[in-house]
């Protein structure tokens, strides 16, 4: 099986079997089987060579952020931003780590590789402004899949108002490698750190949980019935919801925006990249406190939810709270502040923080309380 990105300029014969699953922001995932004999015809890479392919992957970019002073065609990028600190954050993405192209369509590859970047520097209070993107390619790759990939790269700059304005492209022999940095702005005396909760904070979280990880499951399930009969199709018509989440997360641009609206800081924040538990103890333990959250306020989807007891006949709680990738932002906020933002935007309050010696624990609908422990991805474990 092969999921292609887009249309090749010329195939000897392709099967009638497809699915189609609209995402949003018109990403779509095409999926379906070729036959043995079929020899689509691609351009290489080394048709064109590295700066031949940087131009032409490239060439629909503009800029349009005033800190943007020179982008791509130089030996580096100009940047300014007097008014502001800047933030800085990278991430490197890794074939067979990261993610898995029997099932992730390289558009969403290119969309997911800035969001994730981007949710970073939400977390520290602050708007991104610039991306730089380097890959490294084995020769399996053509020119027009590295389009597509930069296609999804693409739309998220469109979408999140954030301009590339450099990188790099190499060789690899182990798959495909794509490492992002992203640049961010945040006005003087306003970043948000993870060390700055104190006790009687309310502990929030935007969006809801779990839903990338069953996602993940969903994928890696129909992965695992095609290998064993591969003229079965994946069936995700009723997992939409949970493969979007996975393959193509958002980052909560919103909130930042409305905490500029509003004209709040909240006192800490991270984004929920490696699970709900995990990201609770960087907090407590950067702010030297504790923490208690409630298992009935953990926002969950209702197809995560029905998913994960119906299908997985696991907790959607443990999902929540150990998944990972849900990209969504947790933060504390005082009490007295949180009547500002109250009913503007996706975000719930999950619980409050504790003095150090109450512990972090999770107290279930019945009144039992849980220590919480770490259990999200550890990428040495």
């Amino acid at each position: 099986m092969r999921f292609y990105r887009k249309e090749p300029q010329a195939t000897a014969k392709k099967t009638d079997s497809s699915i189609f699953l609209s995402f949003a922001n018109n990403l779509t995932i095409t999926i379906f089987t070729m036959e043995q004999n079929e020899k689509p015809l691609f351009t290489s890479v080394n048709d064109i060579g590295e700066f031949g392919l940087i131009k032409r992957l490239t060439r629909h970019f503009s800029d349009t952020q005033e800190s943007t002073v020179l982008g791509i065609g130089d030996d580096a990028a100009i940047l300014s931003h007097p008014d502001s600190e800047i933030l800085v954050s990278t991430d490197m993405m890794v074939e067979g780590i990261h993610f898995d192209l029997a099932y992730t369509p390289l558009k969403h590859l290119g969309y997911k590789a800035v969001t994730t970047n981007l949710s970073d520097i939400y977390a520290m209070n602050g708007l991104p402004k610039q991306i730089t993107v380097s890959i490294a390619v084995s020769s399996k790759f053509s020119v027009e899949a590295l389009e597509e990939l930069y296609s999804g790269i693409e739309t998220a700059c469109q979408f999140y108002d954030v301009d590339l304005v450099g990188g790099d492209t190499t060789t690899s022999r182990i798959g495909m490698i794509i490492s992002v940095t992203a640049i961010g702005a945040v006005q003087k005396g306003k970043a948000v750190l993870r060390s700055g909760a104190k006790v009687d904070d309310l502990i929030c979280v935007t969006g809801d949980l779990g839903a990338s990880y069953l996602g993940l499951q969903i994928l890696e399930r129909e992965k695992a019935v095609w290998k064993e009969n591969q003229n079965m199709q994946p069936k995700l018509d009723n997992y939409a919801y949970l493969a979007e989440r996975f393959l193509k997360p958002e980052a909560s641009k919103f909130l930042i925006e409305l905490f500029e609206k509003a004209q709040i800081v909240p006192s800490a924040m991270l984004d929920v990249s490696d699970g709900l538990s995990s990201e609770l103890m960087h907090i407590c333990a950067q702010s030297d406190v504790g923490a208690f959250i409630y298992e009935d306020n953990i926002p969950i989807n209702e197809q995560t939810y029905n998913v994960a007891v119906n299908e997985f006949k696991i907790s959607p709680t443990t999902c929540a709270l150990n998944g990972g990738e849900d990209y969504e932002l947790l933060f504390t906020l005082p009490k007295d502040q949180f009547q500002k933002i109250d009913g503007q935007g996706n975000f719930k309050v999950i619980g409050n923080i504790q003095n150090k010696k109450e512990g972090i624990k999770l107290y279930t609908p019945g009144g039992e309380a849980f220590d919480i422990t770490a259990q999200g991805w550890n990428h040495f474990e």
